[in-house]
């Protein structure tokens, strides 16, 4: 008896019902992606023609796409009953952040609001930077802006490896990012002076630090790398994560789940550059799970490197390189195992902006009663119904499916 959450970071199903106050009613990341491959516009090498995901068709998530908009996507209504269980979940939490929807599916919905920079140039006060520089020993900053991780790294990755200034820039998140060198900046100095600026921006409640190293010689062939590592307040309640630690269970966690939930409860941690490897690494946390544990697994292919670069047939290939791999997983699993595949947010590439979307989440669940899902009011009741069937203390928010 062993649990296991999968988080599609960003794979929405449909504009929540409060998108409006977002600026995001209409949104739909899957949907969007399956029209416009439906219709041609994102035909390219390597991937054609319609979204292709017969697997996870199979196990409801065109029906849980119509549960979220009252449509069926193009080429994702299944002829017969799902062979899963199926539903929705509206986030209760405010914002449309990576912290808040994972921590939600772990049991615990923030109440509070987040702190954000203002879109101005720039955007950091003297405030922040000047005790940051003289803490971490930096000759300034370049950026001070919101800016795509991608293309801030294009435009200033050569001044910064000939100053030695660090690029440090937010987005519409709650959100420190900074990106630096990995080879000339040095991983251990990004590290350092993140630490130093998670302590500076706490008072100002910014959710997350993120160090952004990357590599490459100029602008043509810089790119970031999978040593990312994200500094983020730890969660204001215990989550699912806590209880299953204090009660002695066996917990990994796959890709950025540990820095998410800042290494609180988070067990052993298997990390992987790209999703082809993060789900490697989930194969091998399905293998040594032992019985009455528990893996929480997320990939973030899917938000970084296609939602925010709004690269939809980057997306519609990501999804279907998804799908076709999910079997290995089906086949690894025990009689008596529960898999729930579920998403934190949106990231609609069709959308305006580069942004985070605010949709509901598919839940697609192998394994456990055959009750109905429905559509969920919270994404709490993800960690409700582990707690229930990994037999552990119920959670304080949310109700069991």
């Amino acid at each position: 008896m062993r649990a296991m959450i999968l988080v599609l970071d960003s794979v929405g199903i449909g504009a929540a019902p409060d998108a409006g106050r977002y600026g995001d009613e209409g949104a739909d990341t899957v949907g969007h992606i399956a029209e416009a491959c439906a219709r041609g516009d994102v035909d390219r090498a390597g991937r054609e023609g319609p979204l292709r995901l017969p697997h996870l068709v199979e196990l409801g998530l065109g029906e849980a796409c119509h549960l979220a908009t009252g449509r069926y996507p193009p080429a994702l209504r299944r002829s017969c009953r799902p062979t899963a269980r199926y539903g929705t979940a509206i986030e209760q939490s405010k914002g449309k952040d990576t912290p808040s929807g994972h921590w939600e599916i772990a049991g615990v919905p923030v109440p509070f609001e987040w702190g954000y920079f203002p879109k101005t140039v720039p955007c950091f006060s003297r405030d922040l930077i000047d005790p940051l520089c003289d803490e971490a020993a930096l000759p300034g900053i370049l950026g001070n802006c919101h800016a795509s991780g991608t293309e801030i790294i294009a435009r200033l990755g050569e001044a910064h490896v000939n100053t030695g200034r660090p690029i440090c820039y937010t987005s519409a998140d709650s959100v420190f990012q900074i990106a630096a060198h990995e080879e000339t900046f040095g991983l251990d100095r990004l590290y350092g002076m993140c630490a130093v600026a998670r302590r500076l921006v706490d008072p100002l409640n910014i959710g997350r630090v993120i160090a952004r190293p990357f590599i490459g010689s100029s602008a043509e062939t810089f790119r970031r790398t999978a040593s990312r590592r994200d500094f983020a307040v730890p969660p204001p309640e215990p989550t699912i994560l806590d209880t299953a630690s204090i009660h002695g269970r066996d917990i990994i966690s796959i890709g950025k789940i540990d820095d998410i939930f800042a290494h609180r409860g988070t067990g052993t941690t298997k990390k992987g550059d790209g999703n082809d490897a993060l789900f490697d690494r989930s194969l091998e946390g399905c293998d040594q799970l032992a019985e009455g544990g528990l893996l929480f697994a997320n990939f973030v292919d899917f938000d970084t490197v296609h939602g925010h670069r709004r690269d939809v047939a980057g997306y519609a290939a990501a999804l279907e390189a998804f799908d076709a791999r999910l079997p290995e997983l089906l086949g690894r699993l025990k009689a008596d195992d529960l898999l729930i595949i579920t998403a934190d947010h949106g990231c609609d590439p069709t959308w305006a902006g580069t942004d985070h979307t605010r949709e509901q989440v598919p839940i697609l669940v192998v394994g456990g009663s055959q009750a109905r899902i429905g559509q969920r009011h919270g994404f709490a009741d993800i960690a409700a119904t582990v707690a229930r069937h990994l037999e552990l203390p119920p959670t304080p928010h949310g109700a069991p499916f």
